[in-house]
């Protein structure tokens, strides 16, 4: 017997390992146990902004698993601003009009990027198909709250992904406050919405914290770690202040940013001259949770102004590893949503390294600052559960394989 076949389209996918696309990829996965999948994606590139070594062919087909993976070069931008992060997504979404692959049974793809859901939403129009949208990110409070198109690009950039996201027979949206979000600001009938949080993706620690602190070269100063994308939603400037001030009144404390970004470079240049903190590359991912739980305090910082954007996805890695975490962000946001429905850390509003500085000092001076860091993993079990989650994506796909036609 046949089986139905999916189309899953997406901008990043595996073997990136920050992001959206270790979701999008376990969803595409457990998928392909039911279905046909077959995925459209760009060749990895996040968070460097540069295409991976072995990558770059115009058209690249592989396997992932049972999955059918077709890679499509697309431009990439090496600084990547608001109008440039937009002509890349113009020049992937219009690749993605003409992939060449067979006609689907569904269609799913994931926001952002938001113009390859434009992509996606012609696509199922023209074969007749259901179409559902996968919302990560919440597109226009992105553009608002960084400023990556100006201060006035609120208004038709919203317009757009209410355009967009209403096309859809069904949604996803990966936390309660953006279900709210896309009813209120953005016109998306509440029926259509089903909330799936993202899941842990990684296993807890299994090393020895005491060899790998001393394998990095850490002390016993405390340790404070910032894992992930370097970019301006994480507004990481304030951190390096931050780690001049304790540097200054000579705090025993080490900052450590670890990954890559398109910011990278400047905060290099502004930590020049500061004792206290160190930028490093990111691990393999077999080491990467260690690392984590080798940390004291694990932070994750947001710039002032990021309210209703996104849920940072480096909370489920925080939260597997087992050390406390200090958000500095808006009291709205939902990643502040998150460590108050844990318990696993604190919340400080961004925006004044001083500020970041005494949560600091005020956390790890905690005498259960390990139990915080137990909570989290509590947490992540009972309400981050990768079962459940693909589980949903199974059923949420089922749905949409019900319907024989789009309205």
């Amino acid at each position: 017997m046949t089986r139905p076949r999916v189309l899953v389209l997406g901008l990043n996918y595996a073997p990136e390992h920050t992001g959206i696309a270790p979701y999008t990829a376990g969803m595409a996965r457990a998928l392909s146990s039911d279905y046909d999948v077959q995925v459209v994606t760009a060749h990895p590139h996040y968070p460097e902004w540069r295409i991976a070594e072995g990558y770059g062919a115009w058209r690249q087909d592989e396997r992932d698993a049972d999955v059918a993976v077709r890679r499509l070069r697309h431009y990439v931008p090496p600084n990547p601003t608001g109008p440039t992060r937009v002509l890349s997504e113009v020049s992937f979404a219009a690749r993605a009009l003409a992939s060449g692959v067979r006609r689907p049974d569904i269609i799913l793809t994931v926001s952002p990027a938001l113009l390859p859901v434009l992509s996606a939403r012609a696509l199922a129009k023209r074969w007749g198909v259901p179409l559902g949208v996968v919302v990560q990110d919440l597109y226009s409070r992105a553009m608002v709250e960084v400023g990556l198109l100006g201060d006035h690009s609120g208004g038709p950039v919203t317009r757009l992904e209410s355009f967009a996201l209403r096309g859809a027979d069904a949604l996803v949206a990966i936390h309660e406050r953006f279900a709210q979000t896309m009813v209120d600001n953005l016109g998306v009938d509440q029926d259509r919405i089903t909330v799936i949080p993202n899941w842990t993706h990684i296993q807890p620690p299994t090393g020895d914290r005491d060899e790998t602190r001393r394998r990095l070269g850490w002390g016993s100063e405390t340790v404070v770690l910032h894992a992930g994308n370097m970019g301006a939603k994480q507004g990481l400037e304030h951190v390096v202040d931050a780690a001049a001030l304790a540097d200054r009144s000579n705090d025993r404390l080490r900052v450590v940013l670890m990954g890559n970004g398109n910011q990278r470079s400047d905060l290099v240049r502004r930590a020049q001259g500061s004792r206290n903190i160190d930028i490093i590359d990111g691990v393999p991912d077999a080491e990467f949770t260690d690392v984590l739980a080798a940390a004291d305090v694990l932070l994750l910082h947001e710039r002032p102004g990021v309210v209703e954007m996104c849920v940072p996805s480096k909370l489920t890695s925080y939260f597997a590893a087992g050390r406390p975490v200090l958000a500095v962000t808006s009291a709205r946001s939902a990643a502040a949503h998150e460590i108050e429905a844990s318990g696993a850390g604190a919340v400080v509003e961004p925006g004044n390294p001083a500020a970041l500085l005494e949560a600091l000092r005020n956390l790890t001076e905690q005498p259960t600052l390990d139990k915080l860091g137990k909570r989290g993993q509590t947490y992540a079990r009972e309400r981050l559960s990768e079962t459940k989650a693909l589980d949903a994506y199974r059923d949420w796909a089922a749905g949409l394989l019900s319907r024989t036609s789009r309205p």
